[in-house]
């Protein structure tokens, strides 16, 4: 076993709290999250906390997770809900199957645990006459008079590109090569190594480049192209929301949903749709069988002419 701690190489005779330190490094040394990472040791110093603190990684059993998880359940006097006890599995299966890969333990414990599926909830998105609606009310803010370029450029391009908030955040006036409008694009770019595979570039619309030379001209950014704080930013949206009607909060994550959803029914082949929401193959999996569930739950607009979409198959 390569992994070490200052108790020394990490065996089946060693006990659980330097393992899971062991584990920590090797996890942020991968490139892990720091989300990741702090949830997986939260996890992770429960079943320290449960096991007998001398007890050797070679002699933990499947028998003393279940019991662990069942008093996760029933026994810790703190709720655990399913999703908690799912991503808690999920745990011990990553940690065990490392230990046994890596040639610490002969056999994985975790292995043979069941895991609790959590039928997660389907993503909120625009229906198409919602999405046209709340386009209408920013086009008319932009059009006012007093003209305010800005709710319409930001929505517009959420519903075009798919972009992420952070992705927004970071969005700098040399991002986006607008001086010809019939060939406009954006480039999405990380300063962060990890993230790299996530950098893209997305073509933009004339109509939205219109909108866009016209928010320049009003507000003269002068190094990101959306200078304001992200509440100012969900704050815009939320605003265009209630004066469209909406009987939900228009977020982000509803934009981007339902960008990816629109692009999905016009038939975008699913690679190409996977580069442009940035998803590594792990994300798109998921996001690939929401969009199929969005799909049938979200009805299309009746006169919309919905392509057979290469995107829905297998």
């Amino acid at each position: 076993m390569a992994e070490a701690t200052m108790f020394g190489p990490i065996t089946e005779h060693t006990p659980l709290k330097p393992a899971i330190e062991a584990w920590r490094s090797y996890l942020r040394d991968s490139g892990r999250s720091p989300y990741t990472i702090k949830a997986f040791m939260s996890d992770m110093r429960l079943l320290a906390s449960f096991l007998p603190p001398d007890k050797p990684l070679g002699q933990i059993t499947t028998q003393d997770l279940n019991r662990f998880l069942d008093w996760l359940q029933h026994g810790r006097g703190v709720p655990c809900s399913p999703k908690s006890l799912s991503r808690r599995i999920t745990t011990l299966k990553a940690f065990f199957r490392w230990l046994h890969q890596h040639g610490v333990i002969p056999h994985d414990p975790a292995a043979a645990l069941v895991q609790r599926s959590v039928a997660a909830p389907l993503p909120a998105v625009l229906t198409p006459e919602e999405r046209n609606r709340v386009l209408r009310v920013a086009d008319e803010l932009r059009r006012g008079p007093k003209p305010d370029a800005r709710p319409y450029t930001l929505l517009a391009l959420l519903l075009e590109t798919g972009l992420k908030k952070g992705e927004v955040l970071n969005l700098y006036l040399p991002h986006i090569v607008a001086d010809d409008p019939e060939h406009a694009y954006l480039f999405v770019r990380y300063t962060d190594p990890r993230y790299r595979y996530k950098e893209r570039r997305i073509e933009l619309s004339p109509q939205w480049v219109e909108a866009y030379h016209e928010y320049l001209a009003q507000y003269q950014p002068t190094d990101r192209v959306f200078p304001w704080s992200p509440r100012r930013l969900e704050y815009i949206l939320e605003d265009l929301g209630k004066r469209a009607g909406l009987d939900r909060r228009l977020s982000f994550a509803m934009c981007r949903w339902t960008a990816a959803l629109t692009d999905w029914r016009r038939g975008m082949p699913p690679e190409e749709l996977q580069r442009k929401l940035g998803l590594s193959d792990i994300q798109w999996r998921d996001v690939r069988r929401r969009l199929a569930q969005l799909d049938q739950a979200i009805p299309p607009e009746p006169d919309e002419q919905k392509a057979a979409s290469p995107a829905s198959g297998d």
